[in-house]
């Protein structure tokens, strides 16, 4: 196929590039400011639009789970921008009342559509309503957070520590259930949960990535990897489950072609 942004190639890195939830739409966003909108048809790929964010070099975009906005964070600043796909306006979120950080970079939003996690800086973390964008409560981990995941049903999130340990947390009680070692890692990088519960996927520094059962992860302190993938050399930045779960991709951006489907 032709590249999906053809008609409007990236001035700078690209961080983020996201498939729409239920239309055939591709988002790219990067380091030159802007968020773009392509129709993928395989053959053309017209661009929708691109929005531009002055002084905002993007660190993160994602689109809602009901594909009506774009939230996107940038590399050094405490705001982050909601893009209203419906009225066509970008909304700039300046302050989050209760959130003391200097910058904020690193998000999820959990499946359901409910709610919107930041990841702070000293192992902070700051679960937001995606309704009002407001705060709803901290958590905090030992040491410092570098990735986060929500299981499906949005009733729990996995964070995972830069020292290599898995906090597992009630999402309406905001309580720790559960922390767990990661075998081996040396630093945590990247975390995914697999859409039917069943697996847990942790990446490291080192490149390998751990495979867990959820059940395991649940209640052992020192679960052993049902399988542990070492194909990538360096670090493990992307991991991610397909729909079935039948399909494990682990990725490094810090090497060319360092893709693996498992």
């Amino acid at each position: 196929c032709l590249p999906a942004n053809q008609e409007r190639f990236a001035n700078g890195k690209l961080v983020t590039v996201q498939f729409h939830p239920s239309a055939q739409v591709v988002m790219t966003a990067g380091h030159d400011r802007s968020v773009s909108l392509f129709q993928v048809d395989g053959v053309r790929n017209p661009k929708i639009q691109s929005i531009y964010l002055e002084n905002f070099p993007i660190y993160k975009a994602r689109f809602s789970v009901d594909g009506e906005q774009v939230i996107a964070t940038g590399t050094h600043h405490s705001l982050f921008f909601v893009y209203d796909m419906i009225a066509g306006s970008i909304i700039p979120i300046p302050k989050v009342r209760g959130v003391e950080e200097k910058f904020l970079r690193n998000f999820e939003l959990s499946p359901d559509g409910s709610f919107m996690l930041l990841i702070g800086t000293s192992g902070y973390l700051h679960l937001l309503s995606m309704k009002t964008k407001e705060l709803i409560g901290t958590m905090k981990v030992n040491g410092r957070c570098t990735a986060s995941a929500f299981t499906p049903d949005s009733s729990k999130i996995y964070s995972y520590s830069k020292e290599g340990e898995v906090f597992i947390w009630d999402v309406r009680s905001r309580k720790c259930l559960h922390r767990f070692e990661d075998e081996g890692s040396l630093e945590g990088k990247c975390i995914a949960i697999s859409k039917n519960n069943q697996y847990v996927a942790c990446g490291s520094s080192s490149g390998v990535v751990n495979l867990y059962t959820t059940d395991a992860c649940l209640k052992e302190n020192h679960p052993k990897p049902v399988k542990a993938i070492m194909s990538l050399v360096t670090s493990a930045t992307c991991v991610t489950f397909n729909p079935t779960t039948e399909i494990l991709a682990v990725a490094s951006r810090d090497t060319d072609e360092a893709v693996k489907l498992v």
